[in-house]
């Protein structure tokens, strides 16, 4: 039974073991329902969807679940529409989904803290409770330190005086960690600060041992690893140094359940270790964050790196070559900048009037909006299996793939049709159970000799 077993008990689940959500319904119904059922957990990838369909999938999820099975639901950060964030919160707490992802959160938004207290009370013994959890992934101890740590005073102000928490709801607060649990993130596929995880983990525990024992918090933190686990050796690592459990993410993506095209998942099963690269992150494109992708016999990579070029050493449309803007409408877009503009604008006139203001007032914000269509034309691409322009897919995804491909060659696993995301899980754990017994079999004959 690796990992805790606190974190078991909370999350009602017979393993420490967890499917990381992986935007636009990737991490799809079946996926969270596969898990649940086999007694693990997953989170349904709610980025990139719009609400009716969060709230159709949720539904699904609830009515395929018995009592106590575990599930969850995504939430990402939405720096350029927080409403977005608390439509969804909204939506959960009255579908009272009991589990909450929070990713790309740079610090603590009012959204996940309305949704960790709403309801939060004390126990019998007087210590605070809260009803729902929150397991935000991180890469940096900075960050780590304001979701191991109570809400902000000021966010819990605003949200009473909006009427989202009660005066106790907010004392109660006051006196627990915004994250019930925390998820290392280490060099994984889409966004990633590519970090090592023996560097990130053990700083990350020693943080969380260090703030918990200052605050005396009634109930620790768990602090799970993530990030290139996708052979029992890397499972098995991030055990042995104290991880209470494990995410995986890439692998999950080539199984049955996953919600995308049957052509992503061939090319997956192919994928080796050193088979990634990096890429231009559509959501954060004027930044210039990166996310981590398929580089394998795709265009993907080259032309998203283009374009982010070509935006930072340009103004505006009008000063790329005539050469360059054709050979980007013609291989690119296959579509007009104009086409693109059009589409683009009307998204913004239907969900984001004012963003749609400045935008049209900034000749280097429209550019960046009609590349910015690309990434996301190119993840379509890949979802429906387009076959007609599969060189231009968009696939994010770490080296943990290409680690599970060699693992698994040559057995029945090799085809991605035999892998049910619930059976490759506990396939891991065993692989990764069998390492430990070995590897402290060699080191107690060691001591004996």
């Amino acid at each position: 039974m690796l990992g805790a077993s606190e974190f078991r008990r909370q999350y009602g689940v017979c393993q420490a073991y967890v499917a990381g959500s992986m935007y636009k319904g990737i991490s799809s119904s079946d996926l969270v329902v596969g898990m649940a059922r086999a007694g693990m957990m997953g989170f349904l990838g709610t980025g990139g969807m719009r609400l009716d369909r969060i709230e159709q999938e949720i539904l699904s999820i609830q009515q395929r679940l018995g009592p106590g099975q575990a599930y969850g639901v995504n939430l990402l950060a939405n720096m350029d529409q927080p409403e977005q964030e608390f439509s969804i919160v909204e939506l959960c707490l009255r579908m009272a989904v009991p589990n909450i992802e929070a990713s790309a959160f740079m610090r603590v938004h009012d959204s996940l803290v309305w949704y960790r207290f709403k309801g939060a009370y004390a126990g019998p013994d007087g210590a605070p409770r809260a009803r729902r959890r929150v397991l935000a992934k991180i890469s940096q101890p900075e960050v780590a330190e304001l979701f191991l740590s109570p809400p902000p005073e000021s966010a819990l102000r605003r949200l009473v005086a909006q009427g989202r928490l009660s005066a106790s709801e907010a004392d109660i607060a006051s006196r627990m960690p915004v994250a019930s649990d925390i998820c290392v993130e280490a060099d994984s596929g889409g966004h990633t600060d590519r970090g090592v995880l023996l560097v990130l983990l053990p700083a990350m525990l020693r943080l969380r041992d260090r703030i918990g024992g200052e605050r005396r918090y009634a109930q620790p933190v768990n602090v799970g690893a993530a990030g290139g686990i996708g052979a029992p050796e890397a499972a098995a690592a991030a055990f042995l140094m104290g991880a209470d459990f494990i995410v995986t993410g890439s692998i999950n993506q080539c199984t049955v359940e996953a919600g995308t095209s049957s052509r992503v998942k061939d090319l997956l099963q192919t994928v080796e270790i050193g088979d990634t690269g990096f890429a231009p992150a559509g959501d954060m494109f004027e930044l210039g964050a990166r996310v981590q992708v398929v580089r394998r016999g795709l265009l993907f990579p080259p032309r998203a790196n283009e374009l982010y070029e070509l935006y930072r050493r340009h103004a505006s449309l009008d000063e790329l070559e005539p050469k360059v803007r054709q050979s980007i409408e013609e291989k690119y877009f296959r579509r007009s900048f104009d086409e693109v503009w059009r589409e683009t604008r009307e998204y913004y006139a239907r969900c984001n009037p004012q963003r749609l203001a400045e935008i049209e007032q900034s000749p280097k914000a429209r550019m960046a909006a009609i590349f910015r269509w690309y990434f996301i034309h190119s993840t379509r691409l890949a979802l429906r299996g387009s076959e007609e322009q599969k060189a231009d897919y968009q696939i994010q995804c770490g080296p943990a793939m290409g680690a599970f491909n060699a693992w698994v060659k040559g057995s029945r696993y090799e085809n991605w049709r035999c892998r049910h995301v619930d059976e490759i899980g506990m396939l891991l754990l065993r692989g990764a159970e069998e390492y430990i017994d070995k590897a402290l079999h060699r080191a107690t004959h060691a001591v004996a000799g």
